[in-house]
């Protein structure tokens, strides 16, 4: 009786519903594009400190523009600190460096974002399994948010989506 009572008053099933139905008309096409800005900006951050010669930060304002070189300290990092099992230090620097800004790139552009958000996702796998395995609630909302833009995609604002028209393959 007493449920019956609270269901059936209007303040108790009413305001829920309301902003329940204003949540619902937030675009998946914002939430997408704020995922892929956000996951892109903390891997091309970390991209920038494995390299000299080249730094772009549009937050900051920092533009320096060059030919991009891996520094002393990245290769030291994953000799010392990472140590990937399997593969040299230099070589794993040199493509995590390369992957950092590749693929936070194509997701700012929202080009093959699928692709690219599960690059980004084997990637954090494995910071989270063989580097900082204490590191879970981080990595935890790095992987949900690419899981995302692998699911859903990359929303209305990108060239997938301007491609996939232009090819036909969406109405």
């Amino acid at each position: 009786m007493k449920g019956e009572r609270l269901a059936s008053h209007p303040t108790a099933t009413g305001w829920p519903r309301q902003f329940i139905a204003l949540f619902d008309r937030i675009p998946l096409s914002l939430v997408a594009l704020l995922g892929r800005f956000s996951i892109a900006a903390i891997f091309w951050k970390s991209g920038q400190t494995k390299i000299e010669g080249l730094a772009i930060d549009i937050v900051s304002g920092e533009f320096q523009l060059g030919m991009p070189r891996l520094n002393a300290s990245a290769v030291f990092l994953f000799r010392e600190e990472y140590r990937l099992p399997l593969i040299p230090p230099e070589l794993a620097a040199t493509l995590a460096a390369t992957a950092e800004h590749l693929f936070p790139a194509l997701l700012l552009l929202g080009f093959a974002t699928r692709f690219s958000a599960l690059a980004l996702l084997i990637m954090t796998a494995v910071i989270q399994l063989l580097v900082y395995p204490d590191a879970y609630p981080t990595h935890g909302v790095w992987a949900t948010v690419l899981l995302l833009l692998m699911a859903k995609g990359p929303g209305r604002l990108s060239l997938d989506h301007w491609l996939a028209r232009r090819l036909g393959r969406l109405e």
